[in-house]
């Protein structure tokens, strides 16, 4: 985005959009089976925390010999990608060659923003990172100004992973209030929090939206079973009323970068169907 892939010389094994990225060297894998279902997920990745593993690993060996003058990396989630501890330690083995470590710490929007103009100036791109910012703030403004106009302000779940149940949060929550709606679980700017079931049924969204964390349309779809078999599925006013969707979440919401832009047109779409049409049904989002 920032007119800078020319120089890029590696990713991780997440990174892969655009499609031209996919070209470069991996520097990273999980340290876990990634393949199952979200309970059986949630179970590996907690029995390697309890057990002090790291959940990601760093190709190290070929990290160094790309020989990056920088290294963005992330401070935001040690669950979701390569922490920044795991960088710091692979580069200070390195000796000689130092790259600069970029991290970033997106919690809200602001922080997304911040983090664009730290990389930017990182790759001698400030100019063009401030007018990104921009025009991104520019395209949510002209959204929430057209959204601010409907009739009802309805009440959404946003769901980030199905067993155990938990909500977005971060910046979901204040994308869902600048499209004038009510995100009745996770708190602007403060982590995804767990969910139970029963708060689920008590809070009755008039919408739910599932972004599972790293999960495509496909297999969040596999995944319904784990709600839509519960007795009491069929009595919430979003299944009633057919107001229950899935979403890319990998490809959107879950990344915080650049397209979470994309992410507000796609929840804007889902609102309000009647007022905005981005083009993103069927390919990012469906109803369910």
């Amino acid at each position: 985005a920032l007119g800078q892939e020319k120089n890029l010389v590696g990713r991780s094994h997440e990174c892969d959009y655009p499609q031209s990225v996919m070209r470069l060297p991996v520097c990273s894998e999980p340290n876990f089976d990634i393949e199952g279902s979200s309970g059986v997920i949630d179970e590996r990745v907690k029995n390697l925390v309890k057990a002090g593993q790291p959940l990601y690993r760093i190709k190290s060996d070929v990290m160094q010999s790309l020989k990056p003058d920088v290294i963005v990396t992330q401070d935001h989630c040690e669950v979701c990608a390569v922490s920044l501890k795991d960088v710091e330690d692979a580069v200070c083995r390195w000796g000689g060659h130092e790259p600069r470590i970029v991290a970033l710490k997106p919690d809200s929007l602001a922080d997304v923003w911040s983090g664009i103009e730290k990389v930017a100036e990182a790759v001698n791109a400030a100019d063009a990172g401030k007018r990104l910012i921009r025009t991104y703030r520019q395209r949510m403004e002209a959204m929430s100004r057209q959204s601010a106009s409907a009739p009802s302000r309805p009440r959404v779940a946003c769901i980030e992973w199905l067993n155990p149940l938990m909500a977005a949060g971060n910046w979901v929550p204040e994308l869902t209030a600048l499209l004038h709606a009510d995100c009745v679980f996770g708190q602007a700017g403060k982590h995804s929090p767990w969910m139970s079931w029963e708060e689920l049924c008590a809070q009755d969204p008039d919408v739910m939206i599932m972004m599972p964390c790293g999960w495509d349309m496909a297999k969040c779809e596999q995944e319904m079973k784990v709600l839509t078999e519960r007795p009491d599925w069929n009595a919430l006013k979003a299944v009633r009323d057919q107001r229950v969707y899935l979403t890319d979440g990998n490809q959107y919401f879950n990344r915080p970068g650049p397209r979470l832009v994309e992410s507000m047109e796609i929840l804007a779409e889902i609102l309000y169907p009647a007022v905005f049409r981005f083009g993103f049904e069927g390919n990012a989002w469906r109803r369910f």
